[in-house]
């Protein structure tokens, strides 16, 4: 492993374990048992190791929504639930992919459209309906993420509620 990767992963896993603002140069330094000006031969700042972190995030994500798993569910149904599954085991670096400006100038060419294509598939290519899809699921998620469903809430039903209404959708718009 390059020590840049060495870099990028202590950072994730700082980012995962104490978030988005103990990401510092000193701290992974700390963890790295280096000094920290000795970070920069090999970073430029904190921001590229953020894009990086982003880049990984943005390509596992994709990669999971892609799967055609048959453990998983399939359709609609199948890339919301890992969606939500894969935010859930990983809200900081959801957070840092969802909730920050993507540094789209850092990912690799492709990346993007690669991850979202199976949502735009869903959306019967409608780009217009499939950011819509990604809203609601993000704004689900968020809403988990941050504990603002009341206690009672079945956020299953919710989830079902909301792929069932853009599924009645794309059967109305295909007639």
């Amino acid at each position: 492993m390059t020590r840049t990767a060495q870099i990028v992963s202590v950072a994730r896993e700082v980012l995962e374990t104490d978030g988005l603002e103990a990401v510092t140069m000193r701290r992974l330094a700390d963890e790295l048992g280096i000094k920290a000006p000795s970070l920069y031969k090999h970073v430029k700042s904190r921001d590229e190791i953020l894009a990086a972190l982003q880049t990984q995030a943005v390509a596992e994500l994709g990669e999971l929504l892609n799967s055609d798993d048959s453990a998983d569910r399939t359709g609609m149904t199948g890339v919301a639930a890992r969606y939500r599954a894969w935010a859930l085991e990983h809200p900081a670096l959801y957070n840092l992919m969802m909730r920050q400006p993507l540094d789209r100038e850092r990912l690799p060419s492709g990346l993007e459209a690669e991850a979202e294509s199976p949502v735009l598939a869903l959306a019967g290519g409608d780009r217009a309906r499939a950011r819509a899809l990604w809203a609601v699921a993000h704004g689900l998620v968020d809403l988990e993420l941050a504990g603002r469903f009341p206690p009672d809430a079945d956020i299953d039903a919710a989830w079902d509620a909301a792929i069932d209404a853009f599924e009645r959708g794309t059967r109305h718009d295909s007639r």
